[in-house]
């Protein structure tokens, strides 16, 4: 029950690789309050854990600071929470943690993930060699371990998006018959927006998370960061420039891919959103440097005298799935700050190519495009990709998954009934996230700026053809739209 001067806000819990990040956001997008705290992780060749019991102490410790700037006039109005896609580990019956949890780029699964026919950082793989490895066990998401901190009941379901990986039917909104044989070891599976119970009193002495407050059922990181984006409606897409690339949007339907490169989550109303993940981005940028520094040299260098293709790791998973894929450059920069503009450069022509790759696939791609990440905080390399892209894009006032956690969790209060303090009816997602979602910088092409890429984009294209790792028929129809590009220009 609201009371006459009270103030509504939501708060986003996003469990990140190496941090935990909380933020208290009212109705209108103001972030009243933000807490983080550190994570430590091991890290040994192609091994990648973290300590379970980690989380939630940062959770308490981002949580009571972003809750202590809360006036007493703002009421909580309920939480969410994201984590990192393909995190899992095995846990008791109450849910607690048996074993260290496997990370979203833990490659250990390689066996297992050949007999389920699907890439070893997606987690059902890696929970299939956690059971090996340690004996029986409850599969659970990384989000599953906080929720069930926090409402005290034990396990609690896990939701769509971050049990996708794990092999679960968005689409029909079942484990698949082929997964019948590990019986009970399987999560309860609820969409994201539903209600998993209540803060408990514990928890809310550890956390500064009033009890009572709802517990709502998240989604992956990079979904959250979607949401935070304001990408909902059919047609928009958010790209999220980071170590890596991705990019997620919104659809009236899944997106077909027999190649499996785009897979699809299921949006809390029904509807979609595909995406896929690329090995590119700003991993592949030299350290030691200052950045505003080199952007600022970079900008001489448009197009670069070298051709980059800067993967952050080996092997490439979208636009394209080529698992020995490696970095190359062809021909020599003329400096440090022309090689750090072939990789800024780059990245951008990659992403181009993914926007190709969803057109190909039939996927609508001619709505608003964001940029969040934290590449996005670069102002240069921010209008680099507008104009290679040659198209309008946007970057957001937030560009943290833990907004989007708190979109989400307002969603659930707004989208199923009556709005607090107001008397208007329930709203949309996107409706919601268009209350929230602040858009700071809008950025636009230039002509002749886009001109300048045409020749190295179309020479990537064709070099990476050559190599056998882009399909023809999908660089046939880059080329087409290319050609029609410069046609209309």
């Amino acid at each position: 029950m609201m009371f006459e001067g009270e103030a509504e806000a939501w708060l986003g819990i996003d469990l990140g690789t190496q941090s935990v990040r909380a933020l208290l956001v009212t109705a209108d997008g103001t972030a009243l309050g933000g807490g983080t705290a550190p994570l430590t992780g091991r890290r040994d060749g192609v091994r990648h854990e973290q300590d379970p019991g980690e989380w939630w102490k940062a959770v308490c410790t981002a949580s009571r600071a972003a809750m202590s700037q809360r006036s007493a006039r703002v009421r909580l109005g309920g939480l969410a929470v994201c984590g990192t896609s393909g995190t899992v580990l095995l846990t008791d019956a109450q849910g607690r943690p048996l074993t260290p949890a496997l990370m979203y780029d833990d490659g250990r699964a390689v066996e297992e993930a050949a007999r389920v026919g699907m890439q070893t950082s997606w987690a059902l793989p890696k929970a299939l060699w956690l059971l090996d490895a340690y004996g029986p066990g409850r599969v659970t998401h990384q989000p599953d371990v906080i929720t069930a901190q926090l409402t005290g009941g034990g396990p609690v379901p896990t939701d769509s998006s971050h049990a996708l990986k794990t092999g679960y039917d968005a689409e029909h909104e079942v484990w698949p018959p082929q997964l019948a044989y590990l019986g009970e070891v399987l999560p309860v599976v609820v969409r994201p927006g539903s209600r998993l119970g209540e803060v408990c009193g514990a928890a809310a002495e550890a956390t500064g998370i009033p009890a009572g407050t709802p517990v709502i059922a998240g989604m992956t990181d990079g979904c959250a960061a979607q949401i935070a984006s304001g990408a909902l409606r059919s047609g928009a897409w958010n790209s999220v420039l980071g170590t890596t690339l991705v990019l997620k949007g919104a659809s009236a339907s899944p997106v077909r891919d027999d190649a499996g490169v785009v897979y699809n989550h299921r949006a809390p109303d029904g509807s979609w959103l595909p995406g896929g993940a690329s090995s590119v981005g700003a991993g592949a940028l030299p350290t030691g440097v200052d950045p505003a520094k080199m952007d600022d040299r970079a900008a001489a260098y448009e197009p670069s005298g070298a051709l980059t293709y800067p993967l952050a790791s080996p092997g490439e998973r979208f636009p394209f799935l080529a698992p020995d894929a490696t970095a190359f450059t062809l021909g020599t920069p003329v400096s440090a700050a022309d090689s750090w503009a072939a990789v800024l450069q780059g990245v951008a022509f990659t992403e181009r190519l993914c926007l190709d790759y969803l057109h190909y696939l039939g996927a609508p791609i001619d709505g608003p495009l964001t940029f969040t990440g934290g590449a996005a905080r670069s102002a240069y390399w921010n209008q680099l990709r507008t104009d290679i892209l040659g198209r309008l894009a946007r970057v957001p006032e937030q560009i943290e998954p833990a907004l989007g956690m708190a979109v989400l969790a307002a969603y659930a209060a707004y989208g199923t009934g009556t709005e607090a303090g107001t008397g208007t009816g329930a709203r949309t997602l996107p409706e919601v996230a268009d209350r929230m979602v602040r858009i700071r910088t809008l950025l636009h092409p230039r002509a002749s700026h886009t001109a300048r890429f045409t020749e190295p984009y179309a020479r990537l294209v064709d070099e990476l053809e050559t190599r056998g790792w882009l399909p023809t028929p999908l660089a046939t129809h880059t080329r087409t739209r290319l050609n029609q590009d410069t046609i209309d220009s």
